[in-house]
């Protein structure tokens, strides 16, 4: 009776260590797929895509990454693209108002020029930047609205602006049919605990809201 109890014991115990139980499905997709961290990468937040063509259209859209990097999360849904239909006022399958995603990329931003900012005067800045690059008051107000509450920790900032050729040398912005105007810009902002510091101001690029228009801002936090 004991060599049968013991036989079925290690029968038991062999199913529970060696025979595998089943997948589990996921229910859930993680905030942020692994990629791999290195002080030479950072992460791309919320850049909007508004999109303003001519007439009612399909537009295919893509994102390359000649250095390396990936898109992370995405609305909507980014796949290998997006294949979207847009209205004259900009939206989009008949539901959003820009394409929004976000993507880890390599450093590889440019640094030699920006501004100092006091986070009081964060809001006014800012309103007064987009207007200058070319972005319409719609526009800056979704940027105001997400990114000022966020900006409270540090006394100053500092701000590189990156331009639609810094940009393309980290991510190509790739839409068919091809646009008459694309205004791209990432701020990179690092908090600092005061002003004391020299840096060259940026020469803000000309910009032409006309014919079928793409705008893109998004920012870099250090």
């Amino acid at each position: 009776m004991k060599n049968i109890l013991f036989s079925f014991l290690i029968s038991v115990l062999f199913i529970f260590l060696f025979i595998p139980a089943g997948c589990k499905k996921q229910t859930t997709e993680p905030d942020e797929p692994l990629f791999h961290q290195s002080n030479d990468s950072v992460t791309v937040r919320k850049p909007n895509i508004y999109l303003y063509p001519q007439k009612t259209c399909s537009l295919s859209i893509t994102l390359e990454f000649p250095l390396g990097g990936s898109v992370i999360q995405s609305i909507p849904q980014y796949a290998n693209g997006w294949s979207v239909e847009v209205s004259t006022t900009g939206l989009i399958n008949h539901q959003y108002e820009y394409l929004f995603y976000k993507s880890k990329t390599p450093d590889a931003y440019q640094y030699n020029s920006g501004w100092i900012v006091c986070r009081d005067t964060l809001s006014s800045f800012f309103t007064s930047n987009l207007h200058q690059v070319g972005f319409s008051q719609k526009e800056t107000d979704d940027f105001l609205a997400y990114w000022i509450p966020l900006l409270k920790e540090y006394p100053y900032y500092i701000i590189y602006p990156q331009f639609k050729d810094d940009i393309e040398k980290v991510i190509h912005l790739n839409i068919f049919h091809k646009p008459d105007n694309v205004l791209r810009l990432f701020y990179v902002i690092k908090g600092m605990n005061d002003d004391d510091r020299n840096i060259v101001q940026p020469s803000i690029p000309n910009f032409e809201r006309n014919g079928f228009i793409v705008t893109e801002w998004g920012v870099i936090l250090k």
